[in-house]
């Protein structure tokens, strides 16, 4: 339990997720039904990029800083810059949102947020972040669990987000394990999974691990900043995306090519298709 994410906060990886998750909210939202966003390992839910954790590393400026004061953005980033904007309202890149933030910003009175940490430190300070907004209930304990302690929910439907530290070799398989008790215990769950690129034996096995979950459908959705083939490098990182909402594939065909280029480092690049199709 060594890995704290606020020396990642702002990277090229966390803009790619986060751009998507307010993507797969906004969508959720068209319906007035309400819905329940679960995040399986949640973090502290802000970071401060002026913090030493941040700026020991600096990610931040390989990523969130590519977009900070680019008047030329797409619209579709309009739901994630404005939360930004909110928390950094004299102009200066200093707070990030985490997935909980961003979450419990742009939720609606009538939906929940339901957040686990695993972390004791960082579960105290998620739930000092949260505090104040009764639609939040912070959970201190196995993300692994969540699943089976959360699912299903009364509104009948869920965004859960999966994002785990990848410190353990057998995270891709437990990642697969999740998305298969999520879906076998409310088979409509929009469950995201994020994942590094990295190793390419590993990412075929989790692959085939993830087709093999049963899930109605499964986009996978992969943002490149180095060749796949670097080695030692982070290259890129991907989401695998259960139940996405009508829409988003559309919406992440116009995103993705400028977003490659915004984040490319030796050389951007994307892919997107199905793992499992309807």
């Amino acid at each position: 339990m060594n890995y704290r994410h606020a020396f990642h906060a702002g990277n090229h990886a966390d803009v790619f997720k986060h751009l998507t998750l307010t993507r797969l909210i906004a969508l959720m939202s068209r319906k007035e039904q309400p819905f329940a966003y679960l995040d399986s390992h949640a973090g502290i839910g802000l970071y401060d990029l002026k913090g030493d954790q941040a700026t020991r590393t600096g990610e931040y400026l390989e990523g969130i800083a590519r977009l900070w004061g680019d008047e030329d953005l797409p619209a579709l980033t309009a739901d994630y810059m404005q939360v930004l904007h909110k928390m950094n309202p004299d102009g200066e890149l200093r707070y990030y949102p985490g997935s909980p933030e961003l979450a419990r910003r742009l939720t609606r009175s009538q939906d929940r947020v339901l957040l686990n940490e695993k972390h004791p430190e960082d579960g105290l300070l998620l739930k000092d972040n949260m505090k104040g907004d009764r639609r939040v209930a912070v959970h201190l304990g196995e993300g692994w669990h969540v699943a089976r302690a959360l699912l299903p929910v009364a509104e009948k439907r869920a965004v859960m987000l999966i994002d785990p530290p990848f410190e353990q070799l057998d995270e891709m398989q437990r990642c697969a394990a999740s998305l298969k008790e999520a879906i076998g215990r409310m088979r409509q769950t929009v469950a995201a999974i994020w994942y590094p690129v990295k190793d390419q034996r590993a990412l075929r096995r989790f692959y085939q691990d993830l087709a093999g979950t049963g899930a109605p459908k499964l986009l996978r959705v992969e943002l490149l900043v180095h060749p796949l083939d670097t080695p030692n490098s982070l290259n890129g990182s991907g989401l695998a995306i259960a139940n996405p909402p009508w829409g988003l594939e559309e919406e992440l065909r116009e995103l993705l090519p400028w977003l490659s280029k915004k984040l490319g480092q030796t050389q951007g690049g994307w892919q997107m298709d199905w793992l499992i199709a309807e």
